[in-house]
């Protein structure tokens, strides 16, 4: 399909990523499912890179997921390959086999095992990924590892996205940079479930698999978990980071360096995480909903990414309409532990219902005015006990159905 115009949050610019040692990238254009742009992305690690990872919780998830996992298991990965426009997902005995041709091929022309091949798609569930196309490609992808930078690799993964996502961080320690660098793509099917869309983030820091994935697994929760466009799990989600080693700057989980590279790392994340909700499918308005006083974090997520999912209070803030009792119904409906006679809201900082009914000071033309911006904060205050949670979301508008009744063509 043809995306009719790119996102009123479309950064000017790509990011500034710098290039990482131990880090070769290569784009190409397989024509398999798009004309005149790349679709195939490789990314190869140099030898000792430790890889953490985590998943969709999807019961339908495609066959890539499934063999990417078990290379995470193992700690150790060396390349990654990447496909736009077809998931293989549901795809069967047929599907299992062209990913199994493909990584066959990769691995006889690289010297590399099989065993330390990932391997992602993104696309049309249910069509079929066709190795003898992306084989033709394998070869040439492979001698041109190292020619294409971070943009080439975040444009050429992307499906229905209006721009190409990308995000660093460098740091320093006692003089040795450390860098962190990440692409994502995402805009639709978006509602994570232990692991979002598809995104691949890179660091020279040299740390050991455990450290990694619990790191990955802590951040991940407050960020990419914590965004949803359309309450749509996907069948392809995935998140991969490698740490490669190049810097000689080890992260270790008894170091005074560790909450300075968790900072820099959630920054990556939390970014990326801002970007595809920016880029949701027909968006016009990025949503921010906090939710406090709940009684424990994890049921102020369930309320946050109820409200954040509600059709009624989607569609209402893209009708530029206050009707904040939509929030009070997605509140009530979470099945989350609610005292009606304590909940407090505020819309854009603007006081619109305290203790459980409107606000004496309720004024509906300043929530107005709030509500015709491009950044919505809603506030959500349980008066409970010390649960917290923020979730990231956009608006629902008719060129999300105009995108969806269109994917396939």
């Amino acid at each position: 399909m043809t995306i009719s115009k790119i996102s009123p949050f479309a950064p000017k610019s790509f990011a500034k990523m710098p290039r990482l040692m131990g880090v070769e990238i290569a784009t190409v254009a397989s024509g398999m499912k798009y004309k005149n742009r790349d679709d195939l992305l490789l990314i190869v690690f140099s030898p000792g890179t430790t890889v953490a990872g985590v998943f969709t919780k999807s019961s339908t998830a495609a066959i890539s997921v499934h063999l990417t996992e078990k290379v995470v298991e193992k700690g150790h990965g060396r390349c990654l390959l990447v496909n736009a426009g077809i998931a293989n997902a549901f795809t069967g005995l047929k599907g299992k086999q062209s990913a199994n041709s493909i990584i066959s091929s990769l691995s006889k022309i690289s010297g590399l095992p099989e065993g330390s091949i990932m391997m992602a798609s993104t696309g049309v569930i249910g069509e079929l990924l066709d190795d003898k196309i992306v084989n033709t490609h394998i070869e040439n992808l492979w001698n041109s590892r190292g020619k294409s930078n971070w943009y080439q690799a975040a444009s050429a993964i992307k499906t229905t996205d209006t721009y190409a996502k990308g995000a660093s961080q460098t740091i320093e320690f006692d003089g040795q940079k450390v860098n962190i660098c990440g692409i994502a793509k995402g805009s639709g099917m978006i509602a994570p479930n232990m692991a979002t869309m598809l995104s691949f983030i890179v660091t020279d820091a040299k740390i050991d698999k455990p450290l990694l994935q619990n790191m990955l697994l802590t951040i991940n929760q407050k960020s990419f978990n914590s965004i949803t466009v359309d309450s749509d799990t996907s069948t392809n989600d995935m998140v991969l980071v490698a740490a490669t080693g190049s810097s000689n700057v080890s992260i270790l989980s008894q170091d005074i360096k560790l909450n300075k590279f968790i900072s820099a790392f959630q920054k990556v994340m939390v970014e990326l995480a801002h970007q595809i909700v920016k880029d949701g499918e027909g968006a016009s308005k990025f949503i921010t909903i906090n939710v406090t006083g709940a009684v424990s974090d994890k049921s102020a997520h369930t309320i946050a990414k109820t409200i954040a999912n509600s059709p009624l209070v989607k569609t209402a803030i893209a009708g530029e309409d206050a009707n904040w009792g939509r929030i009070v119904m997605a509140i009530g409906k979470s099945a989350e532990p609610v005292k009606t006679d304590l909940v407090t809201i505020h819309i854009g900082g603007i006081l619109v219902a305290l203790n459980g009914q409107k606000s004496d000071l309720y004024d509906e033309l300043q929530i107005e005015k709030h509500i015709k911006s491009d950044s919505i904060t809603i506030d959500v205050d349980l008066q409970m006990q010390g649960g917290s949670a923020t979730v990231w979301t956009c608006d629902l508008t008719h060129e999300y159905i105009s995108i969806n009744a269109d994917y396939r063509s």
